[in-house]
């Protein structure tokens, strides 16, 4: 039996045909979202973030085409910019996220108390609305029509970051959130306070015609699909329903809350 022969050994810095040496990947930011952390991207979201006195920042990554911008509409920014390539923050948020440019990480809002609500507050209670998308709607609806601040629950509640606060466009610097462990129990004290609590509804008696422009109140809205739970209608003054008059008669939650915001802030008749 013939022995193996040994192989030539290859000279020092051989490679193979073909061979193209890797190029070295640059390391580029990580996200740090967590409970001290939320993320916000986009233009409306950070700018109107970095506009606002109350946000602290733990930082800001740019690119150069969005800082620019930044820099005409902000005299001045709360945090130095890190300079990034658009596919650095793909990398943070996943290529579907339209992030034209901008994210932020920040310290979370300060909740306000229902205690803190002034007398001729105008509120929204979310009754387990899990969707990110949906809340940030009706967050960025809210403050088109100046609601005072929107009542939620720690547990069945999305955060306030991300997806949200993407969706929200900006609205969460000038909506609240108060954070409640037991959302009956809130509507009971808003009752004991003078306010009207009025459920939304698309079985209700009464119309949502019926219901004038009324402060202080309450608007409570269920999640899509199961409405709003027993235990909360109980603590509502009136049910309403949205009478619709086309072949689809259901809506969705946040269109459904701006066209009842729209028939409890419109001025009354003849006033000024």
């Amino acid at each position: 039996m013939t022995p193996p022969r040994d192989r030539p050994a290859k000279p020092h810095g051989y490679r193979p045909h073909g061979f193209r040496p890797r190029a070295p990947q640059r390391p580029g930011p990580q996200a740090r979202e967590g409970r001290d952390h939320v993320v916000l991207y986009g233009w409306h979201p950070v700018s109107q973030a970095l506009a606002n006195a109350g946000r602290q920042f733990h930082r800001l990554l740019a690119t150069e085409n969005a800082l620019a911008r930044l820099k005409e509409t902000l005299a001045d920014l709360p945090i130095e910019p890190e300079i990034v390539r658009p596919s650095d923050i793909d990398r943070l948020l996943g290529p579907d996220a339209v992030h034209q440019g901008l994210y932020a990480e920040a310290e979370p809002l300060a909740a306000p108390s229902l205690d803190a609500m002034p007398e001729d507050a105008l509120l929204l209670a979310l009754d387990q609305l899990t969707d990110p998308h949906n809340v940030g709607a009706i967050v960025r609806t809210a403050a088109a029509f100046g609601v005072t601040a929107i009542v939620t629950t720690v547990r069945h509640s999305p955060n306030a970051t991300g997806v949200l606060a993407k969706s929200a466009s900006g609205g969460l610097e000038h909506v609240p959130l108060v954070i409640v462990r037991n959302l009956a129990e809130a509507l009971i004290t808003l009752g004991e306070r003078g306010f009207t609590r009025i459920g939304l509804d698309s079985e209700a008696g009464t119309s949502l015609d019926a219901v004038g422009p009324q402060r202080p109140a309450v608007l409570v809205l269920g999640a899509e699909g199961k409405g709003l739970r027993q235990r909360t209608i109980e603590c509502c003054d009136v049910l309403v329903r949205i009478d619709a008059v086309g072949a689809i008669r259901s809506l969705n939650v946040s269109n459904a809350a701006a066209i009842t915001l729209y028939a409890l802030t419109r001025p009354v008749k003849g006033t000024d």
